[in-house]
């Protein structure tokens, strides 16, 4: 396609230039649990394509047909028959589809293999093309990403547009690609797969997380390497390849040492050879002599064979094969060589689970080829890749193989005779080559019985016994052979995927082992959204959680919190902060704070919850990360709740539009909770509740408000509203609401009405059991409260609660706060409020003010209390919070009430209890004190 072409498909006339808008990432966005877009990892790329945009592929001449001969393996991505892939390219893909599609083809290319994940239509997002596509190992489904677009890129037709921004792909400093270079496939796909091999777990460890995927069981990686952690809190277990949290430190220190092993398997009456640790040459020679006949020579602590020389005689051949062993340890093993075949006999809690026949790596002769080219045929069996990446390893031609020809009298260069097979290697490891059959159903009974004892004496829950037999099927009793060594942490790449023979799941018996039936796995989780209430109703939650006899993990917007213990502070209300508790090994309930940020950010830290809730949809933090709309706060929110289990419970505010019409997406049982009980009970609740549905509400009676349970059609009264201490008397209506809800997760937990009773009867507002939600304080002349409400939604439930608090001749006293990331008509908004609310307003600002000028914010609180009629007397702004929080508390005077909106709520807490209230001003604002709308910073 020429330049003049491409300009007309993208919409301008033919014969005009080419355009020059490049293709630019505009954004990336990993998001590592269940998101927005789809309940699995998946990675998000907004492109701007430019000129190409709405562009189809199949008018780029060439292009379908060129991508289709590099990666073949696209035809797979078709639903319906072979060529649908093809005919759909032509017929309606645009380059982000395609950009998708090789994303996914790559990864899988590159050893982890991928299926496309679905999408929603996105909300509020910038013009442009969204990417997203699945991934099994983060850097490598980022570096697929920007490998697609290189590709796709480089197959344009002539004159195609730049390409930038492509380093936002890039995660950090783990693969040589250069943005910069020109585009070479194999080089980049080498990358790929070099990645891999560092950080995708290997066979074993990967087929332990598969059968737990599949059993249901939830999985975490811990590192970089291969150790995950199976289950989550207190019924997790760990798994480092076969290595389980139930491995016995002592067994593996036994295995690793042969010497000890053979004489731990001989005192049992198990076959082994005899054998003598050396640590020089000479005394090999002499303890072979001894020994009379042929031996072997490992090391005394290898593994993987490395360093292991077989069916030694000369004495010049065990010098050789001693000095081979010691580079690997310093005592050298000599024992007596058996002769067969060798085979890997896999034990699983105390059962004999796979065998397979192990050979070596080998070539067979076809009398015209060299040894070395044969082995280059060998390595063409697409089943062999580098390390552990395929079913087979490479074979390579290193020093062992070279010393190995040379015994024999032979060369790489050698011809072998037609049909003669020639051996590379001493030893059976896959890792080197070798092949794998499966003898599982045709091993002799007896063999089976001494390779579970043999892990039986060793104390091994999963051991490999390297077991030496002419023939598997006779008993090494009757044929000769042994047990030559005892392996913890097996592979199980040769019983997963034998080269012959049945393939074996053996990771199935290490899950069955770590959670025998009927064991729990998971602990309950408890997810809390919504705009307002999150920290007090999950604290709320917890506390009734642990009334209920339970150790609680919560996170909120304060702090991490296991069993009433602060371990970390700070806003942990994201992925990272949950990942804390269910990983810790105490936790039996999961309570979760779950704000906005870290689901648009990450997405979530689990993959189903018992209970989602979502509390209230109001308009906070809009125009932050493409969210413009409560109708777009919602549909983030909302993912609580689609992410509970069948057995679960979503619990939803009947009262708020938003939350209500969530009910046809939630997942589970669907509990309402709702402040408009009684006459006041809206349609959709009523004939919830006559249904047989469950909800918590709150009902008038002559003796007050009342908290009560319908549940199949039963009214079971909770509480009193007024008994909750956190109500502060029934007038504080936002906590009434929080208990409802709290009330309704904690009975669709199963909690008795007894102990919720009692455990909302002893929750309180102070700063111990809520810090910063409605911390009242009585220690000076004046009273403090101290709350966090930081929007206007937040600020009514304030100021009705402050009409309540009223003191009858004293003044109210406000320390407003803004966040910069809010809307101006939101800072405004809370300008109006505050005028309604107090009769002195201080305004503050946060320090971090997220991209506006110092002041701005607050200027745009004073304009709304000034168009609320608020006098310009009593309006006072100081931006420091520490500063306006002091001044406030000198202004004060005996009888008043300071009503104080923190950010930094620890530090105001403090600041309010060491204020020493004899040094204040008997009353009113002294002269030098700024007031009438003057501002200072």
């Amino acid at each position: 396609m020429t330049n003049e072409q491409l300009g007309a498909d993208a919409g301008g006339p033919v014969g005009s230039p080419a355009p020059t808008t490049p293709i630019r990432v505009l954004e990336t966005q990993v998001y590592r649990g269940p998101n927005v877009y789809g309940y699995e990892p998946m990675i998000r790329v907004q492109l701007d394509l430019g000129a190409l945009e709405g562009v189809r592929v199949g008018t780029l001449a060439g292009l379908t047909e060129r991508l289709v001969e590099l990666l073949p393996g696209l035809h797979g991505h078709a639903r319906g028959v072979p060529g649908d892939f093809t005919r759909w390219l032509q017929e309606d893909a645009g380059v982000a589809d395609v950009v998708e599609h090789v994303a996914l083809e790559l990864q899988t290319l590159a050893g982890t293999p991928v299926r496309s994940g679905t999408a929603r239509p996105a909300r509020g997002q910038a013009p442009g093309a969204r990417v997203l596509y699945r991934y099994v190992e983060e850097r490598v489904g980022l570096i697929a990403g920007a490998v697609a677009l290189r590709l796709v890129h480089s197959l344009l037709p002539e004159g195609p547009p730049a390409l930038e921004d492509v380093d936002l792909l890039l995660p950090g400093k783990v693969v040589a690609l250069d943005p910069a270079d020109p585009f070479e496939f194999e080089a980049e796909l080498g990358d790929l797969r070099r990645l891999v091999r560092r950080y995708a777990l290997g066979p074993t460890t990967q087929s332990l997380v598969s059968e737990a995927e599949r059993r249901g069981i939830p999985h975490l990686r811990l590192d970089e390497g291969s150790l995950v952690q199976l289950g989550y809190g207190r019924y997790q277990r760990q798994v480092r390849a076969s290595i389980t949290s139930m491995t016995p430190f002592i067994a593996t220190s036994t295995a690793s040492d042969k010497d000890l092993t053979k004489r731990l398997l001989d005192r049992a009456g198990l076959p082994t050879p005899q054998g003598a640790v050396v640590r020089s040459a000479d005394e090999a020679v002499r303890a072979a002599r001894r020994l009379r006949g042929p031996v072997v020579t490992k090391p005394l602590d290898g593994n993987h064979g490395r360093g292991v020389s077989l069916n030694l005689t000369a004495p010049e051949d065990i010098h050789r094969g001693f000095e081979e062993a010691r580079q690997h340890s310093r005592d050298v093993v000599v024992e007596q060589y058996y002769a067969g075949n060798d085979h890997r006999v896999l034990v699983i809690n105390g059962e004999v689970i796979a065998v397979a026949e192990r050979v070596p790596a080998h070539v067979v002769g076809d009398g015209t080829r060299t040894i070395r080219a044969l082995v280059d045929a060998v390595n063409e069996d697409p089943r062999r890749g580098d390390g552990h990446e395929n079913v087979m390893t490479r074979i390579s031609i290193d020093e062992h193989v070279l010393r190995l020809l040379e015994r024999a009298g032979r060369t790489p260069d050698t011809v072998p005779a037609a049909g003669e097979t020639v051996f590379l290697r001493d030893t059976a490891n896959m890792s080197t080559g070798g092949t794998a059959v499966d003898r599982t159903d045709v091993t002799h009974p007896e063999n089976l019985t001494i390779a579970r004892r043999a892990a039986q004496v060793i104390g091994l829950d999963v051991a490999g016994i390297d077991l030496i037999s002419p023939d598997i099927s006779q008993s090494v009793h009757e044929t000769g052979g042994g047990i030559v060594e005892v392996n913890a942490a097996p592979g199980f790449r040769m019983h997963l995927q034998p080269s012959e023979g049945q393939p074996r799941n053996v990771a199935g018996p290490v899950l069955s082992m770590l959670f025998p039936k009927g064991t729990p796995c998971r602990m309950p989780i408890i997810s809390i959204t919504g705009t307002n209430g999150k920290s007090t109703t999950s604290r709320m939650v917890a506390h009734i959680m642990r009334h209920a006899g339970k150790v609680v993990g919560l996170t909120t917007s304060n702090g991490i919190y296991v069993n009433g213990e602060l371990i970390m502070t700070g806003d942990t209300t994201g992925p990272k902060s949950a990942k804390v508790i269910l990983s810790d090994p105490n936790v039996e309930v999961a309570v979760l704070e779950t704000a906005r940020g870290g689901i648009l950010r990450e997405g979530l830290a689990f993959d189903r919850a018992d209970v989602g809730a979502v509390l209230n949809i109001q308009p906070d933090h809009l125009g932050v990360k493409g969210i413009k709309t409560v109708e777009d706060l919602a549909w983030v929110k909302g993912l609580v709740v689609e992410v509970v289990t069948d057995t679960g419970t979503s619990v939803l505010n009947a009262d708020d539009p938003l939350t209500l019409a969530m009910r046809a997406k939630a997942k589970g049982r669907v509990t309402f909770f709702s402040m408009r009980g009684g006459i006041a009970v809206s349609p959709e609740l009523q004939q919830h509740i006559n249904d047989g549905g469950t909800a918590v509400v709150r009902e008038p009676t002559v003796l007050g408000d009342e908290l009560v349970l319908y549940e199949d059609g039963q009214r079971l009264p909770i509480m009193r509203a007024r008994d909750i201490p956190a109500t502060l008397g029934g007038f504080a209506e936002v906590n009434i609401a929080n208990a409802l809800a709290a009330a309704a997760m904690a009975v669709a937990q199963g909690v008795e009405l007894p102990v919720i009773r009692a455990a909302l009867g002893s929750f309180s507002t102070s700063f111990e059991q809520s810090p910063g939600r409605l911390n009242l304080y009585e220690g000076h002349p004046f009273r403090v409260l101290l709350d966090y409400a930081h929007n206007p939604s937040g600020l009514e439930y304030l100021r009705d609660l402050v009409q309540h608090m009223r003191p009858r001749r004293g003044r109210v006293i406000g320390v407003v706060g803004v966040a910069g990331d809010r809307r101006d008509d939101d800072m405004r908004r809370m300008g109006e409020i505050a005028a309604e609310a107090f009769d002195e307003i201080i305004i503050r600002e946060d320090e971090l003010r997220r991209g506006r000028a110092p002041g701005e914010g607050a200027r745009l609180v004073a304009e709304g209390a000034r168009s609320a009629g608020f006098a310009d007397e009593h309006l006072t702004t100081i931006l420091s919070e520490p500063d306006a929080v002091d001044h406030a508390l000198r202004a004060a005077r005996q009888g008043d009430l300071v009503v104080l909106l923190a950010t930094e709520v620890e530090d105001t807490w403090a600041q309010i209890r060491n204020f020493n209230s004899a040094h204040a001003p008997a009353g009113g604002f002294p002269d030098d004190t700024p007031h009438q709308g003057t501002y200072h910073e």
